[in-house]
């Protein structure tokens, strides 16, 4: 019997990593000094945006005059595709492995107005922000050049975002990347030793749990998995077997929509600021494999821990050891659970 209340470990099933916990440092991590963030006055419209409606870009490419969602490619693109690739002459020592990697990088944004995040979209402009990405998806996955569609939005200066207007990433690579690599290699090898889908077991058992769960519907289930990492981390789990965004219903789609607000105003609620965090799906590879116990998911990772100024730094034993973390995953989402439904600027 595993005491919660003393240091143990606990083992992510998903990728075959441990994190510690350590919940008697930090019983009550919420309590003591509260910090808030300056407030910071956001228009609706910003001629000096590189993503607002008919704005310039760096690139000296001026944005449509969008009024909803707006797709463009990367200017400053992480990848590059197979013909824009110039041959070298490189040879790798076979200690030195290296590999060609080519792909697609694309921006998303929710909406032209400039100060509007997701937690303050209504669920029919979130859902058309899923029906964008899952168009994405489904474009890109098609190519034969692409074994990988991410994505992703990180949000605030704190989590790298370079510009305040709502927006996200996809990046599509032509190999699969290493977190969804893992994922895929874990949830094919429990499929051949059970004959059941990894999520679908883990959410039945969070289900009769019921101590993390933040929010859910009939189609959704966000919450702090029993390994989280990140003191307010999330996992939203769909509730049918599926693999990717394309895969969604209308009815899916909306339901997923209505989570995704749950869980962001939740999030901005804690300590009243437009809460950072990295978020992506993980959707099955497109590489021409068979992935049949891959299970339609997304992960929250938002890096504050105590109030809007103090955060969570992984360092020392973290990067030479393993993931740490005080506040227990229970806590958590009990913690965000008792939170509002309500964004608190409504």
């Amino acid at each position: 019997m595993v005491n919660f209340d003393q240091p143990h470990r606990r083992f992510n099933p998903l990728n075959g990593q441990w994190v510690l916990v350590s919940p008697h440092r930090a019983r009550r991590p919420w309590l003591g000094q509260v910090e808030k963030a300056a407030v910071v006055e956001i228009p609706a419209y910003d001629p000096t945006c590189t993503l607002c409606p008919g704005n310039q870009r760096v690139s000296g490419v001026r944005n449509e005059a969008y009024t909803g969602t707006f797709v463009f490619d990367n200017d400053f693109p992480a990848l590059l595709r197979a013909g824009e690739i110039q041959p070298g002459n490189e040879q790798p020592n076979p200690l030195f492995r290296a590999e060609q990697e080519t792909g697609i990088c694309r921006v998303v944004c929710f909406s032209p107005r400039h100060d509007l995040t997701l937690p303050q979209l209504s669920v029919t402009e979130v859902e058309a922000v899923l029906r964008t990405w899952s168009d994405q998806t489904a474009e890109l996955s098609a190519l034969d050049e692409i074994g990988y569609v991410q994505v992703f939005e990180n949000k605030g200066a704190m989590m790298g975002c370079s510009n305040p207007h709502p927006h996200s990433q996809i990046w599509a690579t032509g190999h699969v990347p290493n977190e969804p690599a893992a994922e895929a290699e874990r949830q094919e090898a429990y499929l051949r030793e059970t004959g059941r889908c990894l999520l679908c077991d883990v959410l039945r058992a969070e289900q009769a749990d019921g101590r993390r769960i933040v929010a859910a519907n009939e189609h959704f289930t966000a919450l702090v998995p029993f390994w989280a990492v990140w003191p307010f981390e999330m996992l939203v789990v769909a509730h049918r077997h599926m693999g990717s965004l394309p895969e969604l219903s209308a009815e899916e789609r909306l339901a997923l929509a209505d989570v995704l607000r749950q869980v962001t105003i939740r999030y901005d609620n804690l300590f009243e600021i437009s809460f950072p965090y990295s978020m992506g799906f993980h959707q099955t590879p497109c590489d021409g494999g068979s992935y049949p116990g891959w299970h339609f998911h997304l992960h929250f990772y938002p890096p504050l821990l105590r109030s809007a100024t103090v955060r969570k730094f992984m360092v020392g034993f973290e990067m030479l050891g393993m993931p740490q973390r005080d506040l227990t995953p229970e806590t958590a989402a009990e913690r965000l659970r008792g939170l509002s439904g309500v964004h608190y600027c409504a």
